[in-house]
This record gives C-alpha cells, structure tokens and sequence, in this order.
C-alpha cells in the first residue's frame, strides 16, 4: 500500500471518490475544489442571488459529505452532486417563495452600500461592459421566469454544456423529454427576449 505522491498527476474522479469512501478528507476536498465554481454558478443561475448560491454550495458538499457512503457509483460524482444542488436549489425557492421574499436582491458591504454584481473579471471598456452586463441580465432574468420544469433543463444542458444523456439522467427523466423540454424552453426564452429588446 504505498502512497505515490501525484505531483503533476491529475487523479481521476472515480480514484478520488473511492479514496474519500475510505476516510480521505484530502480526496474529498479535492472534489470540491474541482467542482465548487460549476456548483456556485448552477446555484447563481438558479437563485439570481450570491448568499441563496453560496449556501446553496455549502450545503451540496455537506450533503454530499454525510451520504458519501451511499454513493454507488453507477454514475459520475458531478452528475451525483448536481442533483444535490438543485434539489437544494428548489427546496431554496420554495421556502423564499413561501416567505415572499424578493427574487432579485442586491448584495450590500457594512456601509449598507450597493455592492455592483460582477460577471467577470476582465473588462473591456465601460460602454461595452455596461451592454453585455445588461444583456446577460436580461437573458438571466428571462431564464428566471421559466418555469422551473424548463429551467433547470435549460441550465443543465445550455448553460453548464452537460449532454442530454447526463442531463436525464440527473432529472430522472427520458432523453426525449428532456429535449421537448428544451425546445420549449428555447422557444420561450426566444419570445421574451424578442419582447424586451422590442421594448428597448
């Protein structure tokens, strides 16, 4: 049982779960630290709310940490955590709703200043930035008024690039539906957006 050091070697998934099973908390933070940014952006594009993604984070590892041993491995880790996130995702949504709290909140320093939202960080110049920035709000907000049967769908497949086998399979659904799904979802995007720039 000798421990090679990987320096320069990345591990494969399937090794690191299999050594976080075993106890490794090392193998295990190396999962988090190789999927958080795809999980805090699902839970960004779910919610429209730094805090709701960065619990929304926070709360997939720690689920995923506790049901680690329950973990068959008949699918892909990342396809096993992002099932978590939006089931942690909806059950955010559902509980703001029910709270009525507001959908679109800005995020504040200890001054109570406005902290401006940032979805990048290179710039080109401010005329430019300001046109994508409002584009990409306007696309995100659109993608926020879909239903949520169509948005998650949408999410899955055109905003993190998982395939449509991957994306049944987290949603539990058939390929076939999951394409009807996105179709519509297409189509209704393209609807509201053409209604917005109309309006501009």
């Amino acid at each position: 049982m000798a421990n090679s050091p990987d320096t320069g070697l990345v591990k494969d998934e399937s090794v690191l779960v299999t050594e976080a099973k075993a106890g490794s908390y090392e193998a295990f933070e190396e999962l988090v630290n190789r999927y958080e940014k795809k999980i805090y952006r699902l839970g960004l594009n779910l919610s429209g709310n730094p805090e709701d993604a960065e619990d929304m984070l926070q709360e997939t590892f720690l689920k995923a940490y506790e049901h680690l041993p329950n973990f068959r491995e008949d699918s892909r880790f990342y396809t096993w955590i992002v099932r978590i996130a939006i089931n942690q995702g909806l059950m955010k949504l559902r509980k703001r709703r029910s709270s009525k709290e507001v959908q679109m909140e800005d995020a504040t320093n200890d001054d109570g200043d406005v902290i401006p939202r940032e979805f990048a960080d290179w710039r080109p110049n401010p005329e430019q930035e300001m046109e994508r920035t409002e584009l990409e709000n306007i696309l995100q907000n659109a993608a926020r008024a879909l239903p949520m049967t169509f948005r998650t769908v949408f999410l899955l497949r055109d905003v993190e690039g998982l395939s449509t086998e991957e994306t049944a399979e987290m949603l539990n659904l058939s390929e076939g539906a999951v394409k009807a799904r996105l179709f519509r979802a297409r189509l209704r995007l393209r609807e509201e957006l053409s209604k917005i720039l109309k309006r501009g």
